[in-house]
């Protein structure tokens, strides 16, 4: 489940970095290296046969590239997918893997940064703003948007035009070294997308949804999100939407005889405002660029009013920037 996922990850995250202050003050961050330099090699080797064996799909295969022990007791290796290249971790046991270090002091400063830049940045006026939340349907990141959005759609939704709007990749497939089905709708890979088939099937039903029973999107997107991944949403989907009184039938009906229309919308929307990552937020054609937090999200919005409604005056709380990361 993506929320549980992501929770679990920052627990565990936060416990190497504790672990880690108290060893290097301590100075033992040395002599794990000293001591432990040649096992790196096995670790990362042992973790790409996991990842192979486990984690990726189709063809796909990931190789070795380097690996090294660091000052902290983590193994940094760096594995190669297709033409590209990533860097993750490894704890000293071979336990834990961390497919992306989070540097916290340059998250804390961008949040202090960018947390408040929606009351400064110039969004053009409109009567009823337009609003384009772009996400990939798993992207953690994109969930994370999603999740501070929702409060936003509660107040405003009945004032500006808030929609969900979705990444859509052509060739990801191939990139990936792996068959199209894996990652594609077609075999001509024009609308792929990152984290999978299921990804790209679930952003179909969302738009599905949104076309035939708007009032339902957000409430079903919050469930997915609560309950659901790439690997499993194609058969938990239904069941989620039943217990919403979505119209199941016409959903399918939707994916199957609309999927091309809804995802050709879609590539031209990702190419007119040069869409890359989830998440991205349009506003009257300009890219937002402030903090990630409901209060951020609201004056932004009501800053592209002509004339904000009485909505605007209500307080979503001050609250944290989530991270602000994207897939891409």
């Amino acid at each position: 489940m993506k929320k549980k996922w992501l929770i679990f990850s920052i627990i565990i995250i936060t416990g190497v970095f504790v672990a880690s202050l108290f060893t290097n003050s301590f100075g033992l961050g040395k002599i794990v290296e000293k001591s432990f330099r040649k096992k790196a090699n096995v670790l990362a080797a042992e973790t790409i046969d996991y990842i192979n064996k486990n984690l990726l799909t189709g063809d796909t295969t990931a190789t070795l590239v380097s690996s090294t022990w660091l000052d902290n007791g983590l193994v940094k290796f760096t594995l190669s997918l297709g033409d590209q290249q990533f860097d993750s971790y490894i704890s000293s046991d071979g336990k834990f893997l961390f497919p992306e270090a989070i540097d916290l002091k340059k998250t804390e400063e961008k949040t202090t940064e960018t947390g408040n830049n929606s009351a400064s940045q110039e969004i053009p006026k409109r009567d009823v703003p337009q609003v384009k939340l772009f996400v990939m349907s798993f992207c953690p990141y994109g969930n994370q948007a999603e999740d501070v959005m929702n409060p936003v759609v509660e107040l405003l939704g009945g004032k500006a035009d808030i929609s969900l709007n979705y990444i859509i990749y052509d060739q990801y497939a191939k990139a990936m070294g792996a068959k199209s089905e894996d990652y594609c709708l077609d075999k001509d890979e024009k609308y792929c997308s990152m984290h999978g088939r299921g990804e790209l099937n679930q952003d179909v039903r969302e738009m599905c949804v949104a076309k035939y029973q708007k009032d339902k999107l957000w409430p079903f997107v919050e469930e997915i999100n609560k309950s659901a991944d790439a690997q499993n949403v194609d058969t938990k989907w239904k069941a989620i939407a039943q217990n919403l009184k979505i119209d199941t039938k016409k959903i399918e009906t939707c994916q199957k005889t609309e999927a091309v229309k809804l995802l050709e919308q879609e590539v031209v929307l990702n190419g007119k405002y040069a869409v890359q990552g989830s998440p991205t937020i349009v506003i009257n054609d300009t890219i937002f660029q402030g903090g990630r937090t409901p209060e951020a999200y609201k004056q932004a919005i009501c800053s592209a009013f002509t004339n904000p409604p009485s909505e605007c005056q209500v307080s979503l709380g001050k609250g944290e920037s989530t991270a602000q990361g994207s897939c891409q």
